[in-house]
């Protein structure tokens, strides 16, 4: 994995800029903490970070291809995982290479096939190919939105990069935020809006997106979209082929040059994907699998039940590595490490985040990175297979609006009145749901029920998972870590979406028909044990830690937090002896400690990036 950023100006000559190039680049240097290169033309920057993966010898970037008297560059961020196949194609073409990277593989392709060399790819991509005779510029984001990419115009320049910081690096762009950005920070979250950049002027590539920029202007397409499809499979049939997809896409994701790991939490997703790497292992003769978990300092003298986590990870990640004899490392954070890390999650996102969700796991992935470089998450199995509790209860279902955004009037009452008057939170709400529901695809003929289960799918796939992407992306890449999602491959993606739900949720249960799936895979108690999301922190000390930062700012008068919200109505929660109980703020309930810290981010996000609101 790496960072990519660049631009394209046709007033000015870009040889004159290649500092401000050195600068883009280098803001990205936690993404590719192995390498820098940039390349730099007349009308056309590009600068690259590079994290080794695949040929540490030969990938360098930006890599350039000669094809006849042409020139193409390419800056590339991500794995194609049938880059093998690919490389035997273009071979046969009469294509050579002179790398064993996908990179290659990836530039070749394009100057083969041109854009439609996008339908043959499976991997995780964002990457920009300039052609130099055509004077034109290509890019794309892969269909599941896995690897980001955001651009600007400004003054008749054209602006990318793998994260914002790299464009607020330029001179030209400024740190502003409008109505729009406070409404994606304050009211949409956590899933915040696809293609929207918060920054004004800013814009993110939507997943499956590609575009082309020459001196026409700036041509944005959709390539890759969710379809409708009947589906003829049985129960058993369909279990058969979820099964055949899995072991396909955790063999493609466990190639790799550098170390590779899975994350572990002792749920049906991490567990499953152990399982099939584990044995992949140990029928290829590659040794032990390493396997990582988190948890927090006296979270067994704490953790509470509920329906989101209804009993602890640790006894079944001990079940789970005994069970397939990994090489298990623990990593445990206390209080002032995770609180100390809300602050770094803030720059790794370029905004506040999911607060200690975030932080926790930039600590995890630092700790990983000191054993793997690669490692395989368990991320969007919920999404794709319906697993989290709003799929299954009525006042989700019945609501008319996103399920994670059902408290938005309360959360209103904590903004300050002209801000609230300003942004319209409930008429944000409104339209950008009906915005979703209007993209569903739905198959002719399908009842009530089926058109609203379709639809609870198509809105978690396409707007909250993008959310747990972007977050696994920034805080895995500030450390250095690639991070691949097997339940993202495209073709699980595509064909699960168009599992009847009844076969879904195979056996009663969420998830039913993963679980049929991987019988025989996993022991059956991990099999059929209820979801468990990723690991917070259930430590009363990390509670009056935020809340007491969080009381700071509320006394400093020059916090720019302070004009944004209802400081009397957050400093009476803050000082309250309800603190610690659910609060209106993001999902359906934020917790106190999670309110008080996103608060504290939002704050540490103004101050740092100096955002003027307009």
């Amino acid at each position: 994995m790496c960072g990519i950023t660049g631009w394209i100006d046709w007033t000015r000559d870009l040889t004159l800029d290649s500092a401000i190039l050195e600068n883009m680049t280098d803001t990205l240097a936690p993404r590719g903490p192995d390498a820098s290169g940039t390349w730099i033309t007349t009308h056309c920057a590009l600068g690259h970070r590079r994290l080794s993966v695949m040929d540490p010898e030969n990938g360098a970037q930006p890599m350039i291809r000669h094809a006849g008297d042409n020139t193409f560059v390419i800056v590339y961020n991500g794995e194609l995982y049938n880059a093998p196949e690919l490389r035997r194609e273009l071979e046969g073409r009469g294509h050579r290479f002179f790398t064993n990277c996908d990179t290659e593989v990836l530039l070749v392709a394009y100057i083969e096939w041109g854009p439609e060399a996008l339908d043959r790819f499976n991997g995780i991509y964002a990457f920009a190919v300039w052609d130099a005779r055509a004077e034109r510029l290509f890019a794309a984001r892969d269909r599941l939105g896995v690897k980001p990419f955001f651009y600007a115009e400004t003054d008749g320049l054209f602006l990318f990069g793998s994260e914002p910081k790299a464009i607020l690096a330029h001179p030209s762009f400024e740190p502003e935020v409008g109505a729009e950005g406070l409404a994606e920070i304050f009211v949409i979250g956590p899933a915040r809006t696809p293609g929207v950049g918060i920054y004004r002027g800013m814009t993110e590539l939507k997943a499956g997106q590609c575009l082309t920029v020459d001196r026409s202007g700036v041509r944005v397409r959709t390539y890759w979209r969710l379809e409708s499809r009947p589906h003829d499979d049985d129960e058993a049939q369909t279990a058969a082929r979820v099964r055949e997809l899995l072991h396909d896409t955790v063999e493609r994701q466990l190639l790799s040059d550098v170390p590779v790991c899975t994350l572990l939490s002792g749920g049906l997703d991490s567990s499953a994907l152990t399982a099939l790497a584990a044995g992949h292992y140990h029928l290829t003769g590659r040794g032990t699998l390493d396997t990582y978990s988190v948890d927090y300092v006296d979270n067994d003298k704490h953790f509470q039940a509920h329906a989101f986590q209804p009993n602890a990870d640790g006894p079944w990640i001990e079940r789970m590595r005994h069970h397939l004899g990994t090489r298990h490392t623990r990593v445990q954070f206390d209080t002032p490490e995770l609180v100390q890390a809300l602050d770094d999650a803030v720059i790794a996102r370029d905004a506040p985040g999911m607060a200690d969700i975030d932080a926790s796991l930039l600590l995890f992935c630092r700790e990983i990175k000191k054993g793997a470089t690669v490692a395989l998450s368990g991320e969007a199995a919920d999404e794709v297979f319906g697993g989290y509790p709003w799929f299954h209860r009525r006042e989700a279902l019945e609501a008319r609006t996103f399920p994670w955004s059902l408290a938005t009037a309360l959360r209103a009452e904590l903004l300050a009145p002209d801000v609230a008057a300003w942004i319209k939170p409930l008429e944000y709400i409104e339209r950008r749901y009906a915005e979703a529901i209007a993209e569903v695809p739905h198959l002719p003929g399908e009842d009530e029920a089926r058109r609203r289960m379709r639809e609870m799918s198509y809105i978690n796939i396409t707007r909250f998972m993008p959310t747990l992407l972007d977050r696994k992306d920034r805080m895995s890449m500030a450390a250095g870590l690639e991070v691949r999602v097997p339940y993202c491959d495209h073709r699980l993606v595509e064909y699960v979406f168009n599992i009847p739900w009844e076969i879904k949720t195979a056996g009663g249960r969420e998830k039913g028909i993963l679980r049929r799936a991987l019988e025989g895979v996993l022991p059956d108690d991990v099999l059929y044990r209820k979801k468990s999301p990723y690991p917070k922190t259930h430590n009363p000390n990390y509670l009056e830690a935020v809340r007491k930062r969080l009381i700071d700012v509320l006394n400093d008068p020059s916090s720019p937090l302070l004009k944004l919200i209802n400081t009397a109505k957050v400093r009476e929660i803050a000082e309250s002896d309800a603190a610690s109980s659910h609060i209106p703020w993001f999902g359906q309930l934020m917790s106190g400690p999670q309110l008080f810290a996103y608060l504290v981010q939002v704050d540490t996000w103004l101050r740092t990036y100096k955002i003027a609101i307009r």
